[in-house]
């Protein structure tokens, strides 16, 4: 089974720093017993820049460019918001992530039960002081310089039912149709707002890591 490397980037202790963090999940992805079958209704988390489903029956999520779940003691991660997910180990969770504050996980663990509410889960005494100590400082920011979230890729819409793209090369192929489509409407406008320039940014700059990261495994398969 071929493989992707997707970066993301975690918060350091010191709010101006940023360190790069590599993992690897594994193409196509996996099924997790959760169905969305049309678009969520993305709600932003009131100071942070990631959005909640307040209606799901699920721990969901969405922040800079893809989908969250926590689910059996277990985060997944998908560029679509029906998946196919794939596993993210703890250590690389994006701290924004792991910062929302519990009344937004809609099925909380019952080890939740006791803490603030307000307040993240404590991940720390949960996960141990191994995991603790590579994330030092995930659960201290500037809240004054929290960055805006990502657009929403509403695009994803039109996608329900047999139409919903399960392929991961097909989900590729959407999302830089959807980039160009959107270049070629700022081009003719002339002058994009901001949104969307930001939006079609984020868009192209995903889909040019993906594949970027998808050829390099395909040449690294090939001198195997």
């Amino acid at each position: 089974m071929r493989s992707m490397l997707v970066a993301l980037t975690l918060l350091a202790p010191i709010a101006s720093a940023q360190a790069q963090v590599s993992f690897q999940v594994q193409a196509p992805g996996l099924s997790i017993g959760l169905n969305v079958p049309t678009y969520p209704e993305l709600v932003q988390v009131p100071g942070y820049p990631v959005y909640y489903d307040p209606r799901a029956d699920a721990n969901y999520f969405f922040y800079d460019g893809r989908y969250w779940v926590y689910q059996q003691d277990r985060w997944y991660s998908s560029a679509w918001y029906n998946g196919p997910w794939q596993f993210v180990a703890p250590e690389v969770v994006p701290a924004f992530v792991l910062r929302v504050p519990i009344r937004y996980y809609r099925r909380p663990p019952a080890y939740f039960r006791g803490w603030r509410a307000d307040a993240p889960p404590r991940w720390g005494d949960h996960w141990g002081r191994g995991w603790e100590h590579r994330r030092a400082g995930w659960d201290r920011w500037d809240r004054r310089a929290v960055p805006p979230p990502a657009p929403l890729p509403i695009y994803q819409r039109q996608y329900v039912g047999d139409r919903y793209p399960h392929a991961w090369d097909r989900q590729q192929a959407i999302r830089a149709e959807h980039a160009a489509e959107r270049s070629r409407r700022q081009e003719s406008r002339g002058h994009g707002g901001d949104h969307d320039r930001r939006e079609h940014d984020h868009d192209r700059g995903e889909h040019d890591r993906d594949r970027g990261e998808h050829d390099h495994d395909g040449r690294r398969d090939e001198h195997r």
